[in-house]
């Protein structure tokens, strides 16, 4: 599902939103990727005109607590699936009052006793549109073989790099 583009073409590419007018702002809630998808954006030169901050849920109770997940239907998939994520992207976006969320959650490798063979994880997206409704994209990521730690990078540059096709698409 993802499509791979060089490190600092994602970083230029973020200046989309800095491009757009009116400035879109970006917020980012993580989850397996614990920071690093808020550390490439503020790579990107002029981050601070349109990333206004991020935060790292890692436990259910806090992806309930400032994300707005509904805790039974989290608890049901380990916190890890399409909807989940989307309810986190929505939920930082009205944290942060945002137009756009990005958000991640998934294995950041295998856990025999939830049967999980692969690290995977989900990411979504989401844009605050008019009467405050949201326009939500979402995708899995699959890192069989991969470790712990490139997981999390491979996670967080496809999470970016669908966030840019998308932006490329919204601005059409």
């Amino acid at each position: 599902m993802s499509r791979s583009t060089g490190r600092p073409a994602l970083v230029q590419e973020l200046k989309l939103l800095a491009a757009a007018s009116p400035v879109l702002t970006l917020a980012v809630a993580e989850s397996l990727t614990a920071g690093h998808l808020q550390a490439r954006i503020s790579a990107a030169s002029g981050a601070s005109s349109f990333f206004v901050g991020g935060i790292t849920t890692y436990t259910l109770a806090q992806k309930v607590r400032h994300l707005g997940v509904d805790g039974e239907a989290a608890r049901r998939v380990n916190s890890v699936s399409a909807e989940v994520a989307e309810q986190m992207a929505r939920g930082v976006c009205a944290l942060f009052d945002s137009d756009l969320g990005l958000a991640t959650t998934g294995y950041a490798e295998p856990s025999p006793g939830s049967e999980i063979v692969a690290p995977f994880a989900w990411w979504a997206a989401a844009a605050r549109g008019k009467r405050g409704r949201f326009e939500l994209r979402h995708g899995r990521v699959e890192c069989p073989g991969a470790s712990r730690v490139d997981t999390q990078m491979i996670v967080a540059e496809a999470a970016l790099t669908e966030l840019v096709i998308w932006l490329r698409e919204l601005r059409g």
